[in-house]
């Protein structure tokens, strides 16, 4: 595979709501070509990125294993951040206050400078990111048990971007500037209703050429209580 990171979050997160009396619709996913709060999807994306690099590995979302970590880094007003685990499966409950939309990766990838010496422009980023996203598969999406069609529409990949790299860092790379492109499926949730919901995504990357037939699969479930600020 080349040299990206490839994000458990992307792989299969699970949020466990529970509002009974509402159901999902694609009318509550922001559009992929919509510019949600003034910046396009793929802005957005490059944000959840700068959010996730810049908690340091013991207090970061992805690396937490109960959901107590979930609130840290959220200062986007409009925005909230979902990120799913490492590998493997964690169960997490977190409360978000209502009003805030909901992003999360169904599967990403992010290539940058600092962790391959061998990527040199960003045509090479780009490049790197589309050849570990082109092996995702097994996408899926639900919001309150209602499966979310078509995911393949939400692929897209980011603009470039700076990321600021702290030393102790949840991908382990060497700590220091760099820029960075990103390729994956994503969802932004347009804001839900006060209560309990439940969010179940993910998916696993394959590279056929590999020694396993698949190299990646995380899971991840949330216990999420949307509440009043």
């Amino acid at each position: 595979m080349a040299g990206g990171l490839i994000l458990f979050g992307s792989l299969l997160l699970i949020v466990t709501h529970t509002n009974f009396g509402q159901s999902i619709s694609p009318n509550d996913i922001y559009p992929i070509d919509s510019r949600p709060y003034g910046s396009t999807y793929g802005e957005w994306t490059a944000k959840w990125w700068q959010w996730y690099f810049s908690i340091p590995s013991k207090d970061n979302p992805a690396a937490d294993e109960n959901g107590e970590k979930c609130a840290i880094g959220q200062n986007d007003t409009n925005v909230w951040f979902l990120a799913g685990s490492t590998g493997g499966k964690v169960n997490r409950a977190c409360t978000i206050p209502a009003g805030k939309a909901i992003l999360f990766p169904i599967i990403n990838v992010e290539c940058d400078y600092i962790s391959d010496k061998t990527l040199k422009t960003e045509s090479d980023l780009r490049e790197c990111a589309k050849d570990d996203q082109d092996k995702a598969t097994n996408l899926q999406v639900t919001v309150d048990g209602v499966p979310i069609p078509d995911l393949k529409k939400y692929r897209m990949q980011s603009p470039l971007f700076n990321l600021s790299i702290p030393a102790d860092n949840v991908a382990g790379y060497p700590a220091g500037p760099t820029q960075a492109v990103s390729d994956g499926s994503w969802i932004l949730l347009k804001p839900l209703s006060i209560g309990k919901h439940d969010i179940r995504f993910g998916g696993s990357v394959a590279d056929f050429t590999a020694t396993a037939p698949v190299n990646f699969v995380t899971d991840a479930e949330y216990d999420i209580t949307v509440a009043k600020p």
